[in-house]
């Protein structure tokens, strides 16, 4: 055998070459909407957004990313949305109406971005 008949010619090489990456992108797909269908998320609760944003809160007190001033600021948000919650409960028997909810999760965005922008700007604790 010569060495021209051991290589693989170039137009099959690059065939070869396409049809891998090819497979390899289709069975990605697959397992990307395969996941995805499988467990869709559900929204979280007021419960949990309270909870995961004192922590996000804690976390930046702890890493220096937010002053006093900014966490004092942050805490006094965040206990006037509580009270405002509470209060909201009081009026229905202890349950949140479909608007108290829209109220609660506009004022629970607003916290958050505050939070990222705190956490996010030129003032350290220190």
């Amino acid at each position: 055998m010569t060495e021209k008949e051991r290589t693989i010619p170039n137009s099959m090489r690059n065939r070869m070459t396409a049809f891998a990456i090819t497979a390899l992108l289709t069975a990605t797909g697959f397992a990307q909407s395969a996941t995805t269908t499988e467990t869709p998320k559900k929204p979280l609760t007021i419960q949990h957004r309270k909870h995961n944003q004192q922590a996000r809160i804690r976390q930046g007190v702890k890493s220096g990313e937010l002053s006093r001033h900014e966490t004092r600021n942050l805490e006094k948000k965040e206990r006037a949305l509580n009270q405002e919650e509470r209060d909201m409960r009081k009026m229905n028997n202890g349950k949140l109406t479909a608007q108290d909810r829209k109220t609660l999760q506009q004022q629970q965005n607003h916290l958050s971005k505050q939070i990222y922008k705190d956490k996010h700007n030129k003032h350290k604790r220190g």
